[in-house]
């Protein structure tokens, strides 16, 4: 469905990483480097010597050297340990901050690339991207600037934000894991924090003339910007996806305006720690998930399970793989069998819902899946540090019950023959179940932080796409960047049309039945089963998804231009916040005027209105018994002379409602909307309405005075009935 698709490939350079070694003149400095850029093995320190005197004396150099180390050693454990506690990330302690000269010696190389660009100087954060990637790649600054100048036309080379691009995404094209092994070095999260910064501030400013006659800057006070960090987050294994990294970046700056690298480092460490955890998993206690990967389980003193099954709460251990629910409740006698319930079947429904004894649905902290009328697991997740946990769970859940779903929907068959005809199509099942695994474990990060969203399904991309518009669009990018592979020879004798253009001297697609993402992967016509296929906005987005002049590395990192999977999330991003603006525009415009105020004072008396009620009911004997009840308790209270004990009795039993709610509060099982006020948007109504509204509300005025007056007249023929 492509037209012509003029592309440059480039492939990935094969050599391993090289040191990272500065030298300028007689001064030496000290650097990092690895042998293995595909397993990412611990950096290592390496010195070079230059020519001098300066070297002669051993000791001298020796103490020099320790003295250097250690402060490097310090840094570097510094970065690493946790920043702050669990969910609080404050402003640094100035006692703990790490010495700015200490980090940018780290960083600061010999820069061998020209700063001049056509549009302008580089700035110090690009030069530091471009030189230290470039020897990770195995090259200098400057071969890799040659390079790309010699790759691209000149209108893409004048933007210095493609030279950055390039020298970052070559090196990421490399490995090919669900989370890439440097996330683990301090050094590497930092790099990517100044090639954020560099992406965003390509060329320098006043305080990069000062940076570069001192070889000195500082990285602590800078934030990344929302565009930089949906440029370049994705493209880097098991940090960000493009369906959600927009709500991934509003999550992590908060009020701030960007991202800063306390909080990006904090972020990575709380990520790389979730990941730790999912090894640590005993898979070995249920021998039947040999097949499936545990990916979080609900169970402790403090953040409790319960399974609600005929007007009983059963505590328990649950927990969730990438194919079903399992909880194992706790018995008076021990742990009972672990009960599954499988989330890939057809037709399952999650929703957050209210539980309580005897159906009472007081308390608003549980989640149900069903499957049908007769199957239906009702779970509570009971918070003592907040009301956000049965919301992530609730994200959790929908999450894998929308993977499969998409599965199901866009993938083929796991039978399907032409599965084999496809190079690398069969791993399509496995590359979709890791990235929602990857959401989740992002959701699991920020959670740790406390920095989610009012709707943590925002952050996860499969159950976002459900709902967003033009999801299906990303869906079906998506399905072409899993399934999506090269046609085999195999093919052609199937009875496939081949494709063309898979010639490696060709540089242009035709058009085919079939679907090609931007590096010449296919996505067979047959595969296409689900309906938005055929919609106009889905033709209209796969005509028009050829590239321009652009560098394609591979399906998911392009030099120059967007991805088909980053195309489709733009426009699913702007499709939505449009939305999101005109429904705010209509709230905005419902909720002004004299029917807002009605409402708000009538949700405000509400609680005296329903008591002033229930106490109309007692006189009119409606139900007896309460009644009866009723009159005997204040009878009670008049003839045994309990009346002076009535208003401390009260006041006693308001703090324990108080206190009460207070504990239920905490624990999350009022739910997040508990006591707010919420008024009802007006109907749209045109003159005539307007006047026969206010002609009603009048009468309503004249009413309540009339029954006002009635009742102080009353009160007036009481209080002066002993002077007649």
């Amino acid at each position: 469905m492509f037209a012509k698709l003029p592309v440059t490939h480039q492939k990935a350079s094969t050599l391993g990483f090289s040191h990272l070694i500065s030298s300028n003149k007689d001064v030496s400095k000290l650097g990092y480097f690895s042998i293995n850029s595909a397993s990412c093995h611990k950096l290592r320190f390496k010195f070079v010597g230059a020519h001098g005197d300066r070297w002669k004396h051993t000791n001298a150099v020796q103490e020099s050297i320790n003295s250097w180390l250690s402060k490097t050693q310090h840094f570097l454990t510094e970065v690493t340990l946790p920043l702050v506690k669990t969910g609080q990330i404050g402003k640094p302690d100035p006692g703990n901050e790490v010495d700015t000269q200490d980090m940018d010696d780290i960083f600061l190389g010999e820069q061998t690339i020209a700063s001049s660009m056509p549009n302008g100087n580089l700035s110090f954060a690009a030069i530091v991207s471009i030189e230290q990637f470039s020897r990770l790649n195995g090259l200098t600054g400057q071969k890799m600037q040659n390079i790309f100048k010699a790759l691209v036309p000149k209108p893409v080379y004048d933007d210095a934000r493609n030279l950055v691009e390039y020298c970052c995404f070559r090196f990421l094209s490399r490995d090919a894991s669900a989370l890439h092994p440097c996330l683990k070095e301090p050094a590497f999260q930092r790099l990517i924090f100044i090639t954020m910064i560099a992406w965003e501030n390509p060329y320098s400013g006043k305080n990069d003339l000062r940076a570069h006659a001192s070889r000195k800057a500082s990285f602590q006070g800078k934030l990344v910007g929302e565009e930089a960090f949906t440029r370049i987050a994705p493209a880097i294994p098991g940090v960000a996806d493009h369906p959600t990294v927009d709500n991934l970046f509003k999550a992590l700056a908060g009020d701030e305006k960007g991202i800063s690298l306390r909080v990006w480092l904090t972020y990575i460490h709380e990520l790389l720690k979730v990941h730790e955890a999912r090894k640590s998993y005993q898979i070995q206690e249920y021998p039947h998930l040999s097949e499936e990967r545990i990916l979080y389980t609900g169970s402790s003193r403090k953040q409790p399970v319960l399974k609600w099954e005929n007007n009983m709460a059963w505590p328990g251990k649950l927990t969730l793989t990438d194919k079903a629910l399992y909880f194992e409740a706790v018995g008076i006698q021990g742990p009972k069998e672990a009960i599954r319930l499988d989330l890939t079947e057809h037709g399952l429904q999650v929703k957050k819902v209210k539980v309580g004894p005897f159906n009472s649905g007081v308390f608003d902290s549980g989640v149900a899946v069903s499957s049908g009328p007769g199957s239906k697991w009702v779970l509570e997740f009971v918070d003592l540090g907040g009301e956000l946990r049965r919301d992530v769970w609730h994200a959790f859940i929908s999450e894998i019950i929308a993977l499969h779903k998409f599965l199901s929907e866009y993938g083929p068959d796991d039978d399907d023959q032409s599965l084999f005809q496809v190079f690398g199509s069969h791993k399509g099942k496995d590359k979709a179940t890791t990235g929602a695994i990857n959401g989740i474990a992002r959701l699991q990060a920020l959670q740790s932080l406390r920095k989610l969203l009012d709707d943590p399904i925002k952050l996860v991309p499969f159950s976002f796409l459900q709902n967003a518009p033009r999801g299906d669009a990303v869906f079906q990018t998506l399905a072409v960047n899993y399934w999506g592979g090269h046609l085999v020879a195999e093919l052609t004798d199937a009875g496939y049309p081949q494709a063309q253009g898979m010639s490696p001297c060709k540089e242009e697609y035709e058009i085919s039945d079939h679907v090609f993402d931007i590096d010449g992967s296919v996505y067979l016509r047959k595969w296409m089963r689900s309906p938005s296929w055929g919609s106009s906005a889905s033709i209209s987005f796969w005509k028009h998804s050829s590239v321009r002049q652009a560098v394609v590395l591979n399906k998911n990192l392009v030099i120059a231009d967007e991805t088909l999977v980053e195309r489709a999330a733009t426009i699913c991003k702007q499709k939505y916040q449009a939305a999101e603006r005109t429904q705010a525009t209509i709230d905005a415009a419902k909720l002004q005027g004299i029917p807002s105020n009605i409402d708000l004072f009538k949700e405000l008396i509400l609680p005296f209105a329903l008591t002033a009620r229930n106490f109309e009911k007692l006189k009119r004997w409606e139900e007896p018994h309460l009644t009866l009840s009723f009159l005997a308790f204040t009878y009670t209270i008049i003839f045994r002379n309990l009346l002076p004990y009535v208003f401390p009795a009260t006041l006693i039993v308001l703090a324990i409602c108080m206190l009460t709610l207070k504990g239920l509060k905490k624990q999350g099982r009022l739910g997040r909307s508990f006591g707010k006020v919420t008024i009802c948007d007006q109907p749209p109504s045109n003159t005539i309405q307007k006047i026969v509204a206010l002609k009603d509300a009048m009468r309503d005025v004249e009413c309540y005075l009339q029954n006002l007056n009635v009742t102080l007249l009353k009160l007036r023929t009481i209080l002066l009935a002993g002077n007649n």
